[in-house]
């Protein structure tokens, strides 16, 4: 396995441009199962999980054509479906979290599909309710196969659109229900939807494909069914979470960089979030230039009450970038509690932080409080592991900011969401070696 040996303590300048949404990727690439008909996608990430999910599709007989980087055609006019019941598709799906994304375009197309739980990331329960919920109620059949650990759903009939009301405004929910309805016979009510920016890209891609769906942006949508759709091209917007992660990298190691391309009325509260930090940033154009400071104060209430931080659906903040947020705040003046509602494993890696000398009181799984250092004292060198995603390039700014050399081990977790981040990292002046 890969690690990563950082050398902290290194000023950062220059620019940086964010890759591709991992989440909007996961969502378009699936769509392509809806159609026969090819279908052009650009600014892919060339990320682990996005490859994977790839390779999956061409398994199944998707024709995959990579024009340039993160430009890819596919066509899926040949789909295997005998393929699609072997036990090798079920284990494959089962170590991909992205494979969920398939479920409700295989259904609605070819009437069967299994589900497995997925793997991936070690951050607590993801439940999966919301999905065999609304496929259920679009008239799906669903049995559990014990010795397969899956879910067998099949549609003698073509599905057929209803209302409901989701149960949490689940984002992969939203998108897995949103491909099913296209092709279903009638209308589609999803209240309670999630209308993240990525699922509003999916909404726009299925209808320049032939798809009627009113309310994009909100939580209610309505997906009037067709019979077929079309090929279409489609752009996947900038990285809402590496662009996050890009605002809290500069301010933990003092340093000034440009993020170019943000999509910046796609970032939501985000640049917000960070300003209670402390952090000063500027938009200008679609870049956001993060100044150098010598210190970053943590705002508090209007009634003198501590900063709360806290995870919500969008247009809320992210539960994705509270892992860099509390990183960030160590380094910062004040105090801060965040909170992350969603996962409850999220925040422990927080022992391995206090380790590094961080002062942060772990409330309880879902909780920490952490007061600041101001920089007066400077995170020590550590041995650290990734648990998932977010923790791991919430450690990796740690490193860059800690005196001293420190190494991350199951790096693979970090390649599953960022590319090549050691690269793009030391242009701007960071020592990351993979090793």
């Amino acid at each position: 396995m890969s690690k990563y040996i950082i050398e902290g303590g290194h000023k950062l300048s220059g620019t940086i441009t964010p890759q591709g949404a991992k989440n909007e990727a996961l969502e378009v690439i699936s769509a392509v199962l809806l159609t026969s008909e090819p279908v052009t996608i650009s600014n892919v990430p060339e990320i682990l999980d996005v490859k994977n999910l790839i390779a999956l599709l061409q398994n199944m007989g998707v024709k995959v054509t990579r024009h340039a980087k993160g430009t890819y055609t596919f066509q899926a006019d040949a789909v295997d479906t005998s393929y699609i019941e072997t036990q090798e598709f079920i284990d494959k799906c089962a170590e991909l979290r992205g494979s969920v994304m398939i479920v409700g375009p295989l259904l609605t197309r070819f009437g069967h599909a299994w589900f497995a739980k997925p793997g991936g990331d070690k951050i607590g329960r993801r439940r999966v309710d919301t999905h065999l919920d609304g496929m259920m109620k679009l008239g799906a059949d669903i049995q559990y196969d014990a010795s397969r650990h899956a879910f067998r759903l099949t549609s003698k009939d073509r599905l057929t659109g209803r209302y409901m009301l989701l149960d949490e405004a689940s984002v992969t929910g939203t998108a897995n229900i949103l491909m099913a309805a296209v092709l279903a016979k009638g209308t589609t009510t999803i209240y309670n939807a999630a209308c993240e920016p990525y699922i509003q890209q999916l909404c726009k891609m299925l209808g320049r494909m032939g798809a009627f769906i009113d309310g994009v942006g909100s939580n209610l949508l309505r997906i009037h069914g067709v019979e077929a759709l079309h090929g279409t091209q489609h752009k996947i917007l900038p990285d809402m979470i590496e662009v996050g992660s890009f605002i809290g990298m500069a301010a933990i190691c003092r340093s000034s960089i440009t993020i170019k391309d943000v999509s910046w009325y796609d970032l939501g509260i985000i640049p917000d979030a960070f300003r209670r930090l402390g952090i000063k940033l500027e938009q200008r154009g679609d870049d956001i230039f993060i100044p150098e400071q010598d210190s970053y104060e943590i705002e508090s209430f209007l009634d003198g009450s501590i900063m709360t931080l806290a995870d919500a659906p969008w247009p809320g903040l992210t539960p994705d970038l509270l892992s860099v947020m509390l990183v960030v705040a160590t380094q910062c003046k004040g105090s801060v509690l965040i909170h992350q509602k969603m996962f409850e494993s999220r925040l422990f890696f927080v022992d391995r932080l206090i380790d590094m000398g961080a002062q942060i009181i772990l409330c309880d799984p879902h909780r920490a409080v952490v007061i600041g250092h101001d920089h007066r004292i400077n995170l020590r060198p550590a041995r650290l592991v990734s648990p998932d995603i977010r923790a791991g390039i919430a450690m990796l700014l740690a490193a860059m900011s800690a005196s001293g050399t420190s190494t991350i081990d199951n790096i693979q977790q970090i390649d599953r969401g960022y590319e090549d981040i050691e690269g793009r990292l030391n242009a701007l002046g960071a020592h990351i070696t993979r090793a």
